[in-house]
């Protein structure tokens, strides 16, 4: 007891700091939890998105997609672009197009040129000169002469019409004085629109000897709940091997990219392209499907270029029969890798969600 003033007891108390120090402690304590509690809260909802996105996206194996997943594979390569005529002269927009980038054995590309103002309305155009050589970066580049290859806006030799100012060249590398080269080939094109001049340059790829043709022979099974299409082929020369195509519909519309990757021995093999079961019951294609535009190349382990290109197979090549949706599976592919990720992710999601519990202090505190 303390003795104040007149002579009052009273009793001796906690002090006000030690109350206040209890609260604050107790309000940081909460602060820290709820902080983790927030923190865990978007590391498991990242979690669980990036484990709902990958099994999403692979629910296909990477040789059978939608041809949505490959937007830029729907048709052949058909490189088009735009450059200013010169630094000196930016007002002038040379359009360089070109049919082809790969080139096998005796093929020809047709290249286009011509001119245009920012608003892409025609300008005056004429190709002076152009000559195709070994691209700069090739190994020994230099070594072989360059060769004229003719521009012309005639309406011959691939031109399509006389006289509208688009300039075309035709180029056969294996007549044009590249029979056994192979890689990259650069045509170098010099321009001029009125009184300005310019250059630009288009580039392929050229393979003399393809090391290996497809024969054209198709031959379709169903098996494991999906539709598989083997393609004859003779093989040159043993190696990895990658083949492409695409699947439209019955209509023609794009619906699937098919693609193969593995070592094929020399002599007569098949090439296994693979129309995925659930693919086919997600995206309803009307059969029969058409298979068209099939290309390829022999994957080398070294060098440059890293390929051999194998001769493209353009336009159809093949149409399917036509199939009840009950021979195809709906199951999703299961690969190793896809199994494999897939319980990474999970064991993810498992430690955010325990972590994330962890910040609730029994069960009676709500939760979200």
């Amino acid at each position: 007891m303390e003795r104040i003033g007149d002579g009052v007891g009273l009793a001796q108390g906690p002090s006000p700091n030690a109350q206040g120090t209890h609260v604050s402690v107790v309000n940081l304590e909460q602060r820290e939890r709820l902080a983790r509690r927030e923190m865990w809260a978007e590391r498991l909802a990242r979690a669980k998105e990036t484990l709902e996105s990958y099994v999403a996206s692979t629910r296909y194996p990477p040789q059978s997609r939608s041809i949505r997943d490959h937007p830029d594979q729907v048709v052949l390569a058909e490189p088009e672009r735009t450059r200013p005529l010169s630094r000196e002269h930016t007002d002038v927009q040379l359009r360089l197009k070109q049919d082809r980038v790969f080139v096998v054995g005796d093929e020809v590309v047709l290249f286009s040129v011509s001119c245009e103002d920012a608003h892409r309305a025609p300008r005056p155009c004429e190709v002076l000169s152009a000559t195709a050589r070994e691209a700069d970066h090739m190994p020994g580049a230099g070594g072989m002469p360059a060769v004229p290859v003719a521009f012309t806006d005639d309406g011959a030799a691939g031109d399509a019409l006389a006289g509208d100012g688009v300039f075309t060249g035709r180029f056969q590398p294996s007549k044009q004085g590249f029979p056994l080269y192979s890689g990259t080939l650069r045509v170098d094109a010099q321009v001029r629109s009125g009184r300005a001049e310019g250059s630009a340059f288009l580039d392929i790829l050229y393979t003399p000897t393809p090391p290996a043709v497809l024969t054209g022979k198709v031959r379709e099974v169903v098996e494991d709940g999906s539709l598989s299409l083997y393609l004859g082929i003779e093989v040159r020369k043993a190696g990895r091997y990658v083949v492409a195509g695409r699947l439209d519909d019955e209509r023609g519309e794009p619906f699937a990219h098919v693609s193969f990757n593995e070592e094929l021995k020399e002599g007569a093999r098949e090439v296994k392209l693979s129309v995925f079961g659930k693919l086919v019951l997600d995206d309803a294609p009307t059969f029969p499907l058409q298979l068209r535009d099939v290309e390829g190349f022999l994957l080398k382990e070294s060098g440059d270029p890293d390929r051999e290109l194998m001769a493209t197979q353009r336009g159809y090549l093949h149409t399917t029969q036509v199939y009840p949706s009950s021979v195809f599976s709906p199951s999703e592919w299961q690969g190793e890798q896809r199994l494999r990720y897939i319980d990474e992710y999970q064991r993810q999601v498992d430690e955010a969600q325990r972590q994330y519990d962890s910040t609730f202090e029994g069960p009676s505190e709500k939760r979200p």
